[in-house]
């Protein structure tokens, strides 16, 4: 029963995971690097991840620069850029291009919220997805005789704590990025 419980954390904490990775994603009126960690570029005729075709800098606060490795790519990333949902426009001078955060203002910070407790609660959803998973689990090892009754009344009290643990930590991710954003 043991490795049910690690398997089930491990799982869960993959839920985490993902929504930090996503919750990095939402730029925030701050230049942050890793908003184009999902944006890929056509390169030779395969995609490739931005971040490892060029250099990417935080010259100033609200200012992103990218510095192609191979200068002929500058074009592809910048298309790259247009075509993906970080909704900002690239300014290319011919050697670099350039990231300009706009200032967030009121509307678009509400948006903003609205987006990461979307995200909150897809990840709570995943999160009991997987504590529904272990229950059944539990569920087949009593039916199979391998657990007795009261095994099982303990062991759906113990994922019923960690899952009050991870969905707990979900909700404080969720209020660190809406004070960053509302801070800003």
């Amino acid at each position: 029963m043991e490795a049910l419980f690690s398997k089930t954390k491990e799982k869960m904490e993959k839920c985490l995971d993902s929504l930090e990775r996503n919750y990095k994603a939402v730029r925030a009126g701050r230049a942050n690097p890793a908003v184009l960690d999902r944006i890929s570029v056509e390169y030779y005729g395969s995609p490739t991840p931005l971040n490892q075709m060029a250099a990417i800098s935080v010259p100033e606060p609200r200012v992103l620069m990218i510095q192609p490795w191979d200068a002929s790519t500058l074009k592809d990333i910048e298309r790259a850029i247009n075509t993906s949902d970080i909704g900002i426009n690239p300014s290319n001078d011919g050697k670099v291009i350039r990231l300009v955060f706009p200032q967030l203002n009121e509307e678009r910070r509400k948006e903003l919220v609205k987006e990461i407790s979307k995200r909150a609660e897809e990840a709570k959803v995943a999160i009991r997805n997987v504590r529904r998973d272990a229950m059944d689990d539990l569920k087949k090892l009593k039916k199979d005789s391998q657990i007795t009754e009261d095994d099982q009344k303990d062991g759906e009290k113990k994922l019923q704590e960690i899952t009050d643990n991870y969905v707990k930590q979900t909700e404080e991710m969720e209020k660190k990025k809406e004070q960053e954003i509302i801070s800003i």
